[in-house]
């Protein structure tokens, strides 16, 4: 079950759990769409993946045990592990590729 992080990694807007511009990469690295859309170009810079909108927990259970009632998000915030350059670095070596042949 995805943990729901409760922040952008690297601006570190919120992005609370009903967050439509949350996007995450297939480790769960969480970044809002603007960081991903304008400074990463859909490169994670952690693991170089690309990104998918995080899906949306549902607030309320409609079947049981089935909501962040039952399964509250994340609320560990994180931030990157690599400096600018280095991820300027990533992005400028890996963005033209399809993340699927990364």
């Amino acid at each position: 079950m995805l943990e729901l992080r409760p922040n952008c990694e690297m601006c570190d807007c919120d992005l609370p759990p009903e967050a439509t511009n949350a996007r995450i990469c297939s480790y769960e690295c969480t970044f809002c769409a603007t960081c991903v859309d304008t400074v990463l170009q859909n490169v994670c810079p952690n693991c170089a993946g690309g990104f998918v909108p995080r899906p949306i927990r549902p607030a309320m259970a409609r079947r049981t045990s089935t909501s962040r009632l039952h399964h509250p998000p994340g609320d560990k915030r994180r931030s990157l592990k690599h400096d600018m350059d280095n991820i300027k670095a990533l992005v400028a070596a890996t963005k033209d590729l399809p993340p699927e042949q990364r």
